[in-house]
């Protein structure tokens, strides 16, 4: 009994979160939908750039592939993106007490990595290869 209402808990949770994340893409304040990916595009775009000039591997790859400086790297990324981090629990806040009423920390969690981590994590490695590939054209073409 006790493990049935544990269970149907879960599946309410789980539904008003996917009903309050489909919802956050309409009405007030959808523009972060923008803004924070924006933001963290031009955080990977700097990282991505210095990458390249010094020759650091790209950053997911490195993550992945190298155990000894997962944690550093990691701890980079999050220390790039730390004001896009803040800026996104601030506008959650804000959205989830003036919409819903109320304040669900795991929600914003998600909603924050989704918009502000996740696109700096996939976009900052790419860059870096594009950048090599740049500067390697441009050095066989002098």
């Amino acid at each position: 009994m006790q493990e049935e209402r544990v269970l149907e808990g879960l599946v309410n949770d789980l539904v008003r979160f996917y009903d309050d994340l489909i919802g956050r893409t309409q009405g007030p304040m959808s523009f972060r939908f923008f803004l924070q990916p924006s933001m963290a595009l031009l955080m990977a775009l700097r990282d991505g750039v210095k990458d390249a000039k010094s020759g650091r591997p790209p950053y997911f790859w490195n993550i992945v592939n190298d155990p000894s400086a997962r944690r550093a790297s990691i701890h980079e990324g999050v220390k790039a993106t730390a004001r896009i981090l803040l800026l996104g629990l601030v506008m959650e806040i804000i959205y989830q007490y003036r919409v819903l009423g109320t304040f669900h920390v795991l929600e914003a969690i998600n909603v924050i990595v989704a918009l502000c981590f996740l696109p700096y994590l996939l976009l900052r490695g790419p860059i870096n290869r594009l950048v090599r590939w740049w500067l390697a054209r441009a050095h066989r073409a002098t």
